[in-house]
Formats: C-alpha cells, sequence, structure tokens
C-alpha cells in the first residue's frame, strides 16, 4: 500500500479521501485551507476534508498560500518545509483551491514518487478549470464525467492517467451531478494508485489540442434569470446553480430563489419576458424568450423551500404580473 499526501478541502474531496483510507493506503497528511467563517452565527468551521482527518487522526496542515512570493510567504515555507520532510509515494489533489508552485511539483516528482495526481470533475480538456460541474450543466451538456491528471505547472493541462464518462439527465442539478461525480472520482484515484502500487509506474496521454474550455469561477452575480433568454437556458442555469449561489429574480422587492423547474410549452401568443402564464399545482408557468419555463420549487428570504404554487398564493401573485 502507498503512503500518501492528500491535497483538498470541500465535500467532493473528503469521498475521494474516505475512499483512498478505506482502501488501505496509508494517509500520511492532509493539506486543506484554513479555517472558515460559516452557519448563521459565522463561527470558523473545518472543511469536510479536516474534519475527517481528524477523527481519523490524520496530520492536517492548512496554510493560507503555498507561494514564497506571496502574501503568506511564511507560511508557505512552514508548509512547505512540512512536505519535504513527509515520507510519501505520492500526493493526491482534489478540489484544494490552492495553487500548488513549483516547489510542490519539486518535492512531490522526487525518486520512486509518483507526483501529483489530480482528480478532475470533467472530461479534459473540456472544462478545465474552478467550476466544471456548474458549466457542464449551464452549457447543456449531455455527458461529463472525470479525469485523473498527472499535474503541472498549467490550468489542468497535465496528461490524462484515466478518465471515464457519466450522462447528465436532463433533471441534473450541481448539488446531484457532484455527488455521482464525486463518488466516480474517489473511486478512480484508488484504482490509479493500485495501479501504481502494482507497477510503479502510471502511463499516460497528452491532451487533445482541440475541444478546449474553461469553466470560470461561479459569480453570485449571475444568479438573477434574465426571462428575454430561451427557456431551456434558463432552466440550465438554474439547475446549475443548485446549491450554488441558487437562481434568482425579483417580485414586490423580494429576492425569490428557483431550485427546481422545467421547461414548459411554446408560447404562442405574444407575452412579455418574466409574465405569469399560469398557476397551478404543477407550478408557476412564466414567459421567456422563446418558450416557457415552468418553476416547481421556490424560496423567499427567510423562509423555506416550498412548492411554486404555495409560495405564489402566499404573496398574491396573480396572472399577468411580471416577475424580474
Amino acid at each position: 500500500m502507498l503512503k500518501v499526501v492528500f491535497a483538498g478541502t470541500p465535500e467532493f474531496a473528503r469521498v475521494a479521501l474516505e475512499k483512498i483510507y478505506s482502501a488501505g493506503h496509508q494517509v500520511v497528511m492532509v493539506m486543506t485551507q484554513p479555517d472558515r467563517p460559516a452557519g448563521r452565527g459565522m463561527n470558523l468551521q473545518a472543511s469536510p476534508v479536516k474534519q475527517f482527518a481528524l477523527e481519523k487522526q490524520i496530520k492536517v496542515i492548512q496554510p493560507t498560500s503555498l507561494r514564497l512570493d506571496g502574501k503568506y510567504s511564511d507560511e508557505a515555507a512552514d508548509a512547505l518545509k512540512e512536505l519535504s520532510q513527509c515520507d510519501f509515494d505520492v500526493m493526491v489533489v482534489a478540489a484544494y483551491g490552492l495553487i500548488l508552485p513549483k516547489e510542490v511539483f519539486e518535492i512531490a516528482e522526487k525518486p520512486n514518487r509518483a507526483g501529483c495526481l489530480n482528480i478532475h470533475a470533467s472530461l479534459l480538456p473540456r472544462w478545465r478549470g474552478a467550476a466544471p460541474i456548474h458549466r457542464a450543466i449551464e452549457a447543456g451538456d449531455d455527458v461529463t464525467g472525470v479525469a485523473i491528471m498527472q499535474m503541472d505547472l498549467g490550468l489542468d493541462t497535465g496528461p490524462v492517467i484515466s478518465s471515464k464518462q457519466l450522462a447528465i439527465s436532463e433533471k441534473e442539478t450541481t448539488a446531484s451531478l457532484h455527488d455521482s461525480l464525486a463518488t466516480l472520482g474517489g473511486e478512480m484515484i484508488v484504482e490509479a494508485l493500485n495501479e501504481y502500487d502494482r507497477h510503479k509506474e502510471l502511463p499516460s496521454n497528452a491532451q487533445e489540442v482541440d475541444g478546449i474550455t474553461y469553466a470560470k469561477k461561479i459569480l453570485k452575480e449571475e444568479a438573477k434569470i434574465n426571462w428575454a433568454l430561451e427557456a431551456k437556458t434558463i432552466d440550465q442555469k438554474i439547475r446549475a446553480f443548485n446549491p450554488f449561489p441558487g437562481a434568482s429574480f425579483e417580485k414586490a422587492g423580494a429576492i425569490i430563489k428557483v431550485w427546481f423547474s422545467s421547461v414548459s410549452s411554446v408560447v404562442k401568443s405574444k407575452h412579455l419576458s418574466g409574465e405569469i402564464l399560469n398557476i397551478s399545482r404543477l407550478g408557476v408557468e412564466v414567459a421567456t424568450g422563446s418558450g416557457s419555463i415552468l418553476l416547481v420549487e421556490l424560496q423567499k428570504p427567510g423562509g423555506k423551500k416550498v412548492s411554486a404554487d404555495q409560495l405564489a398564493q402566499a404573496m398574491g401573485w396573480q396572472v399577468g404580473d411580471v416577475l424580474n
């Protein structure tokens, strides 16, 4: 079994860490981002990866940065010293959130080490970057997957060791697809580690030059729904932004979040984009730039997620009202 240094932060990474641990590989150190304020009380909260590591009594380090030429150079130097003194065979990276400088690769690529292996939630070279799950759904992709990549200094540019596809259903949200990809990624990294443990090598292939796309970071400003877009595009955005940042619109000064929707009928007569066409137990049907969309689950500020018709009745919405 291998000695593994694991670098990751959110739930996606925790799933992989748990599978590596359960497979019998020895996780000798975990690197994760510093504790962040969270919840209504904004108390400091450990990342999912740190929580698992502490539960299993695995050493944890939490540098703010790994760059020796940056604002947190002292923290970076301490972390690099810890890494250089650590006895390990391979470094696994999954949604860590910090850029790895050349010093990390120099340590991980010493003789008899496998370097840095990354679990990336897309079929590279499509959707390199920060938010591959969100962007795949937003773009209307039919398929995505996981790539196990040998990392280099570029942004998700390294050679691919293995990849597996996963279909994206018409009802898929980032939340549901995240969970499926996290499980797949965990299984695939264990397969890669086992392969290296047996043969002391991991064959890989350079990424294709064609088909490169970049998944830029999700911004809260993207959450506002533009009703002038076609219904299918709006539905994709709603699913892509569930759970973060949550697609939203404004009605009577209140910001309403949309959690679930479906593409509805084609609007034959002329209506304003954002106009409520019908309110029923199925939801609230709204005209768009092309066709209409059925809002199924909504949430008002400070409220719980409820069916769209329930919220519409509670807030006094009428057919003909226009959502902003």
